[in-house]
């Protein structure tokens, strides 16, 4: 039988509250004609004011939707409200039919262009991509370079002085950004948010990644790939999914997005049930758009995923899916987890590896959120953690989950302390903590 999402997880796709409560009222068969689903996708036409229905149709697998009608919202109220109406099953929704054409069209489209994707670009002239690959390294090499000797100058200076000094830090991101350093950008724009007794600190992070930038070549493999990385290097995701990568079946353990004036971003992290191995999947929408990859916490994947290169890969590229997702089984919806003590010495082992990771994902057992020494904290009786100021609101949302008994958390440990994304109660239930 077709395994189909729950209410939940179509809502959770829902790029407002809006877009939500109008979905509920095309939720039903009145509306629509022609609906149908074939395992991979959904059709459907939804009478709306006008004489001429809207023409929807969804590929699950990203999920990825199109809608004939003029909604600037992805998904619109229409492609929601088709997923409700087959996910409450029943025979509103056949299955095993053939799409009509305007949606067959579409599905093949994307198809083809998934495949274009997986497909590595050929270099026209590898000769002058290797000269452009070394102006570029060049170009990188001479902006760390200018780099340390800002902030030793800085340094030099004293720390003191820089209440009154006008901030040298933007014109030093615009000669970065100059320098093809997209990375060492983003790091130096960020010195202007922290504070003086965390200042020093970042302006030796900052150092030693421009530093070992400059020695690059003479770096074990993994570690330059990382040192790459920070500093602004990328690599396309059909030359990751080209190499080796990892056949799991991933457990969501949670979902956050975040958004500015300019983009919407979803981190999802997983784990795999047969490795143990975390992963980071990144996914990205315009304003008011949700991102694309959608999937619920809790639920099973099988796939192949590509990792990022680097002394730990966490950052990856989610390849073929062997399946649709699925609940995990009730027996196994509470994820395992360690102690406060050794979520700490997890995050020191990875900090070893890579000098300049600002957490790591963790799973705690067992913990309970209490207050104390100014900060709430994550205790397990023997030892705590700070929970990240930065939580807000969320931290009510824990303690309620909570209800003064132990629960598993799942989040980030580093250095600021822990910021939890998804608490497990005794009954299993997953929440998300935004």
């Amino acid at each position: 039988m077709e395994e189909r999402w729950s209410t939940e997880h179509v809502l959770s796709l829902s790029p407002d509250a809006a877009s939500a409560k109008a979905a509920g009222k095309l939720s039903g068969p009145g509306p629509w004609s022609g609906v149908g689903c074939n395992g991979t996708a959904l059709w459907g036409a939804c009478k709306g004011s006008g004489s001429t229905p809207y023409r929807t149709v969804i590929e699950l697998a990203g999920p990825a939707y199109q809608c004939s009608c003029p909604s600037r919202k992805f998904p619109c109220k229409h492609a929601l409200g088709l997923l409700l109406l087959w996910s409450s099953g029943g025979e509103a929704v056949p299955a095993g039919g053939e799409p009509p054409e305007w949606a067959g069209s579409w599905l093949a489209g994307r198809q083809q262009r998934a495949e274009q994707q997986r497909t590595p670009r050929a270099e026209a002239d590898p000769v002058a991509a290797r000269r452009r690959a070394d102006r570029r390294a060049a170009r990188v090499g001479a902006g760390a370079q200018e780099l340390r000797l800002r902030l030793a100058d800085r340094v030099r200076h004293g720390l003191a002085d820089l209440s009154t000094a006008p901030s040298p830090w933007e014109e030093v991101a615009a000669r970065m950004v100059d320098a093809q350093a997209p990375g060492l950008a983003s790091k130096v724009r960020e010195l202007e948010s922290h504070t003086d007794e965390d200042l020093l600190a970042e302006y030796a992070l900052l150092h030693l990644l421009a530093a070992a930038y400059e020695r690059v070549d003479t770096l074990p493999a993994e570690l330059a790939a990382t040192v790459r990385s920070r500093v602004g290097f990328s690599t396309e995701s059909a030359e990751l999914l080209a190499g080796p990568t990892v056949r799991d079946r991933w457990l969501v353990l949670g979902v956050r997005d975040s958004a500015d004036e300019r983009l919407t971003t979803r981190r999802l992290w997983l784990r795999g049930a047969k490795t143990g191995r975390p992963a980071l999947l990144l996914a990205f929408g315009r304003p008011g758009q949700s991102p694309d990859l959608a999937i619920p916490t809790g639920q099973l994947l099988e796939a192949e995923l590509a990792f990022h290169p680097g002394t730990r890969p966490l950052r990856a590229v989610l390849g073929t899916r062997h399946g649709m997702p699925a609940p995990v089984p009730a027996a196994e919806a509470v994820p395992p987890g360690v102690s406060p003590a050794r979520a700490l010495a997890g995050y020191g082992e990875a900090v070893a590896d890579d000098p300049w990771l600002e957490s790591w994902p963790t799973v705690l057992t067992g913990v309970l959120p209490v207050p104390g020494h100014g900060r709430w904290q994550l205790t397990d009786g023997k030892e705590a953690l700070s929970i990240d100021t930065a939580t807000g609101p969320g931290l009510w949302k824990l303690a309620a989950v909570s209800a003064g008994r132990p629960v598993t958390v799942f989040g980030e440990c580093g250095h600021r302390g822990f910021t939890p994304v998804t608490v497990w109660d005794e009954n299993g239930r997953a929440t998300g903590v935004s």
